[in-house]
C-alpha cells in the first residue's frame, strides 16, 4: 500500500512539472527572442559603433548578440534572406544598387549619423602643391609621383564601384593610365600612414566620419567634372520581418543615433584600441548619455 501511494505521489509531481513546462513553453512562444544578429563592414566607424550596440544589447538588455563582418554585397544578401537581422552601415549615396535589388526584403531603420562625405582623399601637402581637383591627377608629374595608382578599399564597397564606373571614365583617369587598387579599410589607412610619414604622394578612397581626419591633415579632391558624390547620411537597413519578429530590437535600432561629438569621441577611442569589444565596453561605461535613450 505504501509503495502504491509513493507511485501515485511521484506521478502527481511529474504531472505538475509537465504542466509547468508546457505553460512556460506557451508563454515563450509569444515572447520576443532575445537574440540579435548584426552585420557590418570593416570600416572604422561601423566596427566601432557595432561593437557599442553589441555591448549595450548584451550588458543592458540581456541579449545574445552575434556580429558578422562582411563586404557590402554579402551583408545585404544575408539581411534580405534573414540570416542577419540588420546591416549596420548603409550609405544610400553609395549603395543605391543594393537598396533597389533588395527593396522588398529590407527596410530603412533610420539615420544613425548625419553629414557624411565621400570622395578621393589626399594629404594636405598635395593640395598645397597644386593637386586640388580630381582632374589634377592627370598632370604628368602627379601621375609619376602616384605611380598612376588610386588606393581603394574592399572591392564590394559602393564607393569602389563609383570610382571604377563613374569617376575614372568621367574624369579620363582610365585613359591617363590609372589603376584602382582594391584592399580594405585598414590596409588603406596603413598605406596612407606610410605615405604621410614619408611625405609621399597618395590618393585614397576616403570617407568622413573617419578617425584619419583627426590624425592627419587631409583633404577631399574637388569634383571639377561629373558630380559623383554629395553629402549624405549613414543609415541602417534591417530584414523586412524584424518589426514583427523582434519588435524590441527593431525599436532599439531605430533609437541609435550619434552626434558629431559622440562619433568623434568614439572614433578616437577606436583608433587607440587594441580590441574593439573592450574599447566599446569602456566607451559605453564612460558615455551613458550617448546610449541610454536607445533602450526602449
Amino acid at each position: 500500500m505504501k509503495k502504491l501511494m509513493k507511485l501515485v505521489a511521484v506521478a502527481s509531481v511529474m504531472a505538475l512539472l509537465l504542466t509547468g513546462v508546457a505553460f512556460a513553453e506557451g508563454q515563450q512562444e509569444g515572447a520576443e527572442t532575445k537574440t540579435a544578429n548584426l552585420a557590418y563592414v570593416n570600416w572604422a566607424e561601423g566596427v566601432a559603433y557595432t561593437h557599442v550596440a553589441q555591448v549595450v544589447l548584451e550588458s543592458k538588455m540581456g541579449y545574445d548578440v552575434e556580429i558578422t563582418a562582411a563586404d557590402a554585397a554579402p551583408a545585404y544578401t544575408s539581411v534580405a534572406q534573414g540570416d542577419n537581422d540588420v546591416f549596420m552601415e548603409t550609405w544610400p549615396v553609395l549603395h543605391a544598387d543594393y537598396l533597389d535589388k533588395y527593396a522588398d526584403d529590407i527596410y530603412d531603420v533610420g539615420i544613425i549619423y548625419e553629414g557624411t562625405q565621400v570622395g578621393l582623399v589626399v594629404p594636405q601637402y598635395m593640395v598645397d602643391e597644386g593637386v586640388k581637383t580630381i582632374s589634377d591627377l592627370k598632370k604628368p608629374e602627379v601621375k609619376e609621383k602616384l605611380d598612376s595608382k588610386i588606393t581603394g578599399i574592399d572591392a564590394g564597397a559602393g564607393m569602389m564601384q563609383d570610382i571604377e564606373n563613374e569617376v575614372m571614365p568621367g574624369y579620363g583617369l582610365n585613359e591617363a593610365g590609372y589603376k584602382l587598387v582594391g584592399s580594405s579599410g585598414p590596409a588603406m589607412t596603413s598605406a596612407l600612414k606610410r605615405a604621410v610619414e614619408n611625405n609621399e604622394y597618395i590618393v585614397v578612397a576616403g570617407w568622413n566620419p573617419h578617425w584619419k581626419f583627426g590624425v592627419w591633415d587631409l583633404a577631399f579632391l574637388e569634383q571639377d567634372g561629373p558630380q559623383v558624390w554629395g553629402v549624405g547620411n549613414i543609415h541602417m537597413y534591417a530584414n523586412a520581418g524584424l518589426k514583427e519578429n523582434k519588435p524590441e530590437l527593431a525599436q532599439f535600432l531605430e533609437n541609435i543615433y550619434f552626434t558629431d561629438e559622440e562619433m568623434g569621441s568614439l572614433l578616437v577611442a577606436y583608433k587607440d584600441a587594441d580590441d574593439p569589444y573592450t574599447m566599446a565596453q569602456e566607451w559605453v561605461e564612460a558615455n551613458p548619455s550617448a546610449w541610454e535613450d536607445w533602450i526602449p
